[in-house]
């Protein structure tokens, strides 16, 4: 059966390095767990994301958990709008969020 993997980049502090709460966690794993019936969340050993802006200027670091979801369907534009409030949420200029097709066995 064919589904939709979601990754959700969720860095552990806002754009000025304040840390995010808990509650802020817990509420965008209660919001997926409803919507989409379960959540993985990857929190054990917090990821490091790098990146260069452009134009080249010094290297950027964010330390984040990665939720996924799994979805039968991919609804592009309530992804497009949840980026948004989690970005606001989150203190961030962006969110990274991705999709794939994945067939589940």
């Amino acid at each position: 059966m064919r589904k939709y993997l979601v990754e959700i980049f969720l860095p552990l502090t806002d754009r000025r390095g304040k840390r995010v709460s808990q509650r802020t966690f817990r509420a965008v794993h209660t919001e997926l767990t409803d919507r989409f019936g379960g959540l993985t969340a990857h929190i054990r050993a917090p990821a490091v994301g790098v990146w260069k802006p452009k134009p080249a200027g010094r290297a950027e670091r964010d330390l984040m958990v990665i939720y996924e979801v799994m979805s039968s369907r991919l609804n592009a534009r309530w992804w497009a709008n949840y980026r948004g409030t989690l970005e606001s949420q989150f203190g961030q200029d962006k969110i990274l969020i991705r999709a794939r097709a994945v067939t589940t066995l």
